[in-house]
């Protein structure tokens, strides 16, 4: 309305009838065709006590570049204590599950704790029959985000976004070409870990998952 007003004012285009138009009226068609979701608000509170809690799992791809090892999707894993994240290479979706057998072992053993939960949303790479019997024979709590409420897993899609506008960022400043992006997305993940701060906590990602203030005197630029 405000911009049909200003056309009509000063005569901008010719058979616009000369009436008043409502600068601030707004047309029921306007409000539903302009409708969108409200966004989840944030919970304020640290739901989760110790690293290895809750882990939160997603994936993100194919690149249109394969990587310098053949490599497509990326496997993205967080701590939801900690923040700390994961991320592992994948030439298909359905390495996944082996991958993830792979991680659990090597991180339990690291921690000497138990995974208590996933949760992830209702992908065909999470939401198979392989996962659900590890998880029942590893008394792993399997969650999944309600279908079309990307929001319910929220903390590794933020995480996804983070890491790849990082990583686009890295090759561009380095010129590289795309399939270097692999690299970057690693070095990314790398970086973040150790200088992003854990919400509420206000301690890095590393400190809280390896109980030690993280150096990085030895950084270099991509």
């Amino acid at each position: 309305m405000k911009n049909i007003h200003r056309i009509s004012h000063f005569d901008l285009v010719n058979g616009l009838p000369k009436i008043n138009y409502r600068v601030n009226h707004f047309c029921d068609a306007c409000q539903q065709g302009k409708m969108h979701k409200t966004s989840f608000k944030p919970k304020g509170i640290v739901s989760t006590s110790r690293p290895l809690e809750l882990l939160h799992m997603d994936l993100f791809g194919p690149s249109r570049n394969e990587s310098l090892n053949g490599n497509r999707y990326v496997f993205v894993i967080v701590d939801d204590f900690s923040r700390f994240t994961w991320v592992i290479f994948l030439r298909h979706k359905n390495e996944a599950f082996n991958e993830f057998c792979d991680f659990c072992k090597r991180i339990q053993n690291l921690k000497s704790t138990n995974i208590v939960t996933i949760r992830s949303d209702n992908g065909g790479e999470f939401k198979n029959d392989s996962f659900l019997e590890f998880c029942n024979l590893n008394g792993i709590t399997h969650n999944f985000s309600v279908p079309r409420t990307p929001q319910q897993n929220g903390v590794v899609e933020r995480k996804n976004r983070t890491i790849q506008e990082c990583a686009r960022t890295m090759l561009c400043d380095s010129s590289l070409p795309k399939r270097f992006w692999a690299e970057a997305v690693n070095t990314a993940c790398y970086v973040l870990n150790r200088v992003l701060l854990r919400p509420i906590l206000k301690k890095t990602s590393y400190e809280l998952f390896n109980c030690r203030i993280p150096k990085i005197s030895y950084f270099k630029v991509f």
